[in-house]
């Protein structure tokens, strides 16, 4: 009975503390992505920021509602009145709008009438769905979603004498209708909606700045004429060349497909999009792509990843401010080389003539990252990075060339 008293009132076993597990980095996190979207925008914002990202957002269009627009009325009183042989329908948005609005002006059955006598073609899924919602049925569709595909097709069969209604999207689809009347057909062009530059240039003009300036890693685009209105843009504030620069090496352009990709890649701008073209898909894409650009560098026995506006350091999230991030990058260019603090004053911010402002800024990174050894001062000459002389040769943070 004793022994078992001793053993009740004996003092407890202390238990090893439990390490606490890191905390995984969302993949996004430290990046900051662009949005040019008119349409679907809160959707993006909200799959890119549940990836981790920061997002600007700024609409580079906006669409004329369908029923204010009396070119609209005006194709489909000219297609009620006369039938045509052949109807392309391009997106879902603008078939069901073109069939809403014409509800809307008494016709929405008289034009069902009239398209159900007609050879009916969709671009992509989308605008097949939306053709089936309104009773009528698709002839084809192709499985690129490309209006090009739907072009051969009908050269191919032959187009002359025949009187075809196009559905436009956003903006005319010149080569398009031109290559059908060159081969003989009657075109009635239908403007279901118009793409026109945003009322307030404000937002877009901050994205267009952030771009030039290298504040975001990644610009999305859901449509080629957003991607013709940020040139534009930058066309009348007078900058081309610092957009084309930006785009052709620090920020990542993302499009939804090849389609939205063509203004972009004629002027040599190398983008990404994905197989599907899907608003989900481009975020995939570009969730696996984006990450693959940071700059990964073994520095003072810790693993240091460089990312928009924020540094991993042994695979945890190090927010840094501005100037400290211009300093960080500006050393990676050289890792393990001296910068003298003139070239680092140059690479801050607003930079004045203070080299002193050089140590402020350097003493809030280091802060920031956590581990001051990262960056070594070189008495009377600069900072540098302190790379490791030896990276296991397959280890992806040995790169410091």
């Amino acid at each position: 009975m004793d022994d078992l008293t001793d053993c009740l009132s004996a003092e407890p076993v202390p238990q090893p503390a439990e390490v606490p597990q890191p905390v995984a980095v969302p993949p996004l996190a430290g990046f900051t992505i662009g949005i040019t979207a008119a349409r679907r925008a809160d959707e993006l914002a909200a799959l890119l920021q549940r990836r981790g990202a920061a997002v600007v957002r700024a609409p580079a269009l906006r669409i004329v509602p369908l029923t204010d627009d009396t070119e609209l009325l005006a194709a489909t009183r000219a297609l009620v009145a006369a039938p045509p042989d052949i109807a392309v329908a391009t997106t879902g948005i603008g078939f069901r709008g073109w069939i809403e609005a014409a509800e809307g002006w008494n016709l929405g059955d008289e034009l069902i009438e009239c398209l159900s006598k007609s050879v009916v073609l969709a671009r992509g899924p989308k605008a097949k769905g939306a053709i089936r919602a309104a009773g009528l049925r698709e002839e084809w569709s192709p499985d690129s979603e490309s209006s090009v595909e739907v072009l051969e097709r009908l050269l191919e069969q032959g187009v002359d004498g025949r009187r075809i209604a196009v559905q436009l999207h956003g903006a005319p689809l010149r080569d398009f209708v031109e290559s059908l009347k060159a081969a003989g057909a009657e075109v009635v062009e239908v403007p279901v909606y118009r793409w026109l530059p945003p009322t307030d240039l404000g937002p877009l003009d901050r994205l267009l700045d952030a771009c030039c300036s290298g504040a975001l890693d990644a610009v999305t685009f859901t449509s080629a004429p957003a991607a013709i209105s940020l040139l534009d843009r930058a066309a009348e504030r007078g900058l081309t060349a610092e957009l084309l620069h930006a785009l052709r090496r620090d920020v990542l352009p993302v499009c939804v497909g090849p389609v939205t990709a063509a203004p972009l890649e004629e002027l040599d701008i190398a983008t990404v999009w994905p197989e599907r073209m899907r608003l989900g898909a481009m975020v995939q894409t570009l969730t696996a792509q984006l990450p693959d650009r940071a700059r990964r560098l073994a520095v003072a026995g810790h693993r240091l990843e460089l990312r928009g506006q924020a540094a991993l350091v042994d695979g945890e999230l190090r927010p840094v401010p501005p100037a400290g991030m211009a300093l960080l990058r500006a050393l990676a260019r050289r890792p393990g080389w001296v910068v003298p603090r003139a070239e680092l004053l140059r690479a801050l911010p607003g930079s004045g003539d203070d080299e002193h402002a050089v140590e402020t800024a350097m003493a809030r990174l280091r802060a920031a990252l956590g581990a001051p050894r990262l960056v070594a001062t070189v008495v009377k000459r600069g900072y540098r990075l302190a790379v490791d002389p030896v990276a296991d040769p397959g280890d992806k943070y040995g790169d410091t060339a």
